[in-house]
């Protein structure tokens, strides 16, 4: 099974696409901070503070502003592709989707949970660059 999340940001691609992959600005919507610089064979170590959690992804798959594909492993591997689709100048769609899931009814609460987090994440991602919001950031609470 897969997840898919999509949503829309009036904003240029390349502002999408960096938004994930600078260290700079991740912390301004997701994780509190990345390693370094997403690149294809990078192993990126990303931390939540506030949960006190650290966590991997492989890079596996980088192409500037239109796509990122990465691995990580919260039980099983999954891979998970964002592509970044400029539909003109200023606004872009983001679509994420995680491939991994095991197909039995025990991964549902793991899918719903899966996807509540995307949209939240996409969510963050979008009050940040259409509004300059970075507080949203780790304010799910479960």
């Amino acid at each position: 099974m897969n997840n898919a999340t999509k949503m829309a940001i009036a904003k240029p691609a390349n502002e999408v696409f960096e938004a994930f992959v600078d260290p700079e600005k991740i912390g301004n919507f997701w994780f509190s901070s990345s390693s370094e610089r997403w690149a294809p064979g990078k192993t990126i170590k990303l931390r939540y503070d506030e949960y006190n959690a650290d966590g991997e992804i492989r890079v596996k798959d980088i192409v500037k502003d239109e796509k990122i594909t990465f691995e990580w492993d919260y039980g099983h591997v999954h891979l998970v592709t964002i592509t970044i689709t400029a539909k003109d100048e200023m606004n872009t769609i983001i679509e994420v989707n995680e491939n991994g899931f095991a197909d039995d009814k025990e991964s549902i609460p793991l899918l719903v949970g899966n996807k509540e987090g995307w949209v939240y994440t996409l969510t963050c991602l979008k009050a940040y660059l259409e509004h300059g919001i970075t507080n949203l950031r780790a304010a799910l609470v479960h």
